[in-house]
């Protein structure tokens, strides 16, 4: 693990007319690539993914959440990330266990692994009836460009996305983090322009941290007037437990229950975002189907 801390600042520059979020996720990516064993361009893949998350849960208030799901044809499948206001994020794939040959050294083919057809939902749940759903067409499998073109049809927010993860050649996460830069309403055509010319200077993310740049000398960079109003720390997060999975089993019904205890005699039941296992022995389950029925 890494010693820096993994965090989110959220800013505003040029007067409250752009806002700005940057991420650093390096631990969390980490941490998420041990749990479920992914190989690089699926640790790519995932990274960018929960990074994406961590910053736009990082724009809900309280206890509202989040959640993205990546589905491209590619080979990994589904891409599931969750987080909230509070700095709290977990994700999954279906299969973490792509190959795919790099474009070139240091660069993986990450919208190769992604797909380049396929869709993205963003689901908000603000704590109403009904969440918010908004979803896009995958445009190139890259990821930023995909939330980049989210914002826009979504949100109606013009935006540019940056998100990017290093692997080091032991598989481990060397960095993951990214950045968000949102244009509000009365911004200029001139500081359109700035602002653009900052952003096509402006190396890789992974690059700048791994430069030991700090996320405030990176907002600085793009946007020299910056404030920052708020840190937020990132962390893994993941809210099962065995009421949960106690939960899941009662709604599954009686019969299912009952067939489980005549023929199985046990349940073993994995959450896919933290790949912990909950175990229920014979007992256990015959006090779970009388909680069923009751």
């Amino acid at each position: 693990m890494d010693n820096h801390k993994d965090r989110i600042l959220r800013g505003t520059a040029m007067g409250g007319k752009i806002r700005a979020f940057a991420v650093r996720t390096t631990n969390l990516v980490e941490e998420l690539r041990r749990r479920h064993d992914t190989f690089p361009v699926v640790t790519a893949a995932l990274g960018r993914t929960v990074s994406a998350a961590a910053m736009m849960g990082n724009m809900l208030k309280g206890k509202e959440r989040l959640s993205i799901q990546v589905r491209g044809d590619g080979p990994i499948g589904l891409i599931a990330a969750e987080a909230n206001a509070h700095g709290e994020v977990r994700g999954y794939v279906n299969n973490p266990h792509v190959e795919l040959t790099n474009i070139r050294p240091g660069k993986m083919d990450v919208a190769a692994a992604v797909g380049t057809t396929g869709y993205i939902h963003v689901i908000k749940d603000f704590g109403l009836k009904e969440p918010y759903r908004g979803s896009i067409p995958i445009i190139s499998g890259e990821l930023a460009e995909d939330f980049t073109y989210y914002f826009a049809v979504s949100e109606q927010t013009n935006s540019a996305v940056s998100l990017g993860v290093l692997v080091s050649p032991d598989y481990t996460v060397a960095n993951a983090g990214g950045f968000i830069i949102q244009l509000l309403p009365g911004v200029t055509d001139d500081e359109i322009t700035e602002l653009e010319r900052a952003l096509s200077q402006i190396p890789p993310v992974t690059t700048l941290l791994e430069e030991g740049l700090e996320l405030e000398d990176i907002l600085r960079r793009i946007l020299p007037d910056v404030t920052i109003l708020e840190e937020t720390e990132v962390h893994f997060h993941c809210d099962c437990s065995h009421e949960r999975v106690e939960r899941a089993l009662i709604s599954m019904g009686r019969e299912e229950l009952e067939q489980m205890i005549r023929e199985d005699r046990k349940a073993e039941v994995t959450c896919h975002f933290c790949n912990e296992a909950y175990t229920y022995d014979e007992d256990q389950l015959k006090s779970v189907l009388e909680r069923a029925k009751s």
